[in-house]
């Protein structure tokens, strides 16, 4: 009998269906190098579902399989791209992309996304002549906060000299109002991101008092002792992001001619590690009386003892009877993403 052989024309285009093949009566062993080429197959006879999870690993590509020309343009979109940007000292901690800002610059973004960040303006510095601390620079901090793809201008403000109050940081559409400067010999702290404290004063009582803070950012600066009602009085302690400033003291029980103390800062692990920041500073002592500790989160000591910490926002020192007072540290804005 003559050998007669099957071709597809002899067989009825849905004779053989996936149904009809054993799951193993098709491997790679038996299909021959050139069997199936691109040509042979429907644009759509292969598609997601029917691949399983390891159908197609790198090994089982030929190098030159893959080429730009046969990659669509919308293959791969900014949803498939992670978010990364630049600006700033970058380093990394516990899953997240720290960038810190000790100066101003720019945070250039490579798509829209979700950031946490920390924004602390300058601290206001110290008031002259048994003057007030200054306040801390203003604490603004958020998580989930959206920003577009590109370029987001960052300011780290300045801390402010003697009776000079702290400039204003910036991330983006986010500003922290600088630090209030501390009253000078009888007069009112000024208003800030923390208030300055009041200026001390050895006469007549008048109505002076500490600045107030902004709402959200920091707190008020500290006023005289026992009411004012004394004659000898020193400066009030500059207000802090976590606490007002503390009012003058009687070490001697009579009359509050100690400087107060800072108000305390607030902390953050925004870099990794807990660190205390935005702390006010101390108040200046009357007829050499001791002035105020600066707070907790760089605030500066009075009576010349010691200015704000750069980089913190704490306030400056108020100055003694015959020492000057001293600056408020420099801001700083960090910012943080998922890597």
């Amino acid at each position: 009998m003559a050998n007669t052989k099957i071709t597809s024309r002899v067989i009825a285009d849905d004779a053989v269906t996936t149904a009809a093949i054993a799951d193993d009566a098709i491997t790679s062993a038996t299909i021959a190098d050139d069997a199936v080429v691109t040509a042979s197959i429907a644009d759509d006879a292969v598609g997601a579902d029917q691949l399983a999870s390891n159908a197609v690993v790198t090994a089982s590509m030929a190098d030159d399989a893959v080429t730009q020309d046969k990659i669509a343009d919308n293959a791969v979109g900014t949803a498939q791209l992670k978010f990364t940007a630049t600006g700033g000292t970058i380093t990394t901690a516990g899953g997240y992309t720290i960038h810190t800002f000790t100066s101003s610059g720019t945070f250039n973004a490579s798509k829209a996304g979700t950031v946490e960040y920390l924004v602390i303006a300058g601290g206001g510095g110290g008031g002259s002549t048994v003057g007030g601390g200054g306040g801390a620079g203003g604490y603004r901090t958020a998580t989930g906060f959206s920003v577009a793809e590109g370029d987001h201008t960052v300011t780290v403000g300045a801390g402010g000299a003697q009776d000079t109050s702290g400039s204003n940081s910036v991330f983006s559409t986010i500003t922290s109002t600088g630090g209030g400067k501390g009253g000078p010999f009888q007069t009112s702290g000024t208003a800030g991101g923390s208030g300055g404290g009041v200026g001390g004063r050895n006469s007549s009582a008048n109505g002076a008092g500490g600045g107030a803070g902004t709402a959200s950012q920091g707190n008020a600066g500290g006023n005289r002792g026992g009411g004012g009602a004394n004659a000898l009085c020193g400066g009030g302690g500059g207000g802090g992001a976590g606490a007002v400033g503390g009012d003058s003291r009687a070490l001697d029980g009579s009359n509050y001619k100690e400087g107060g103390h800072g108000g305390a800062g607030l902390a953050s692990s925004i870099t990794g590690s807990s660190v205390t920041r935005a702390g006010g500073g101390g108040g200046g002592g009357d007829t050499s009386a001791a002035g105020g500790d600066g707070g907790s989160g760089g605030g500066g000591s009075g009576n010349g003892g010691s200015a704000g910490t750069a980089n913190t926002g704490g306030g400056g020192g108020g100055a003694g009877n015959s020492v000057a007072g001293t600056a408020g540290g420099s801001g700083v804005v960090i910012v943080r993403y998922l890597s």
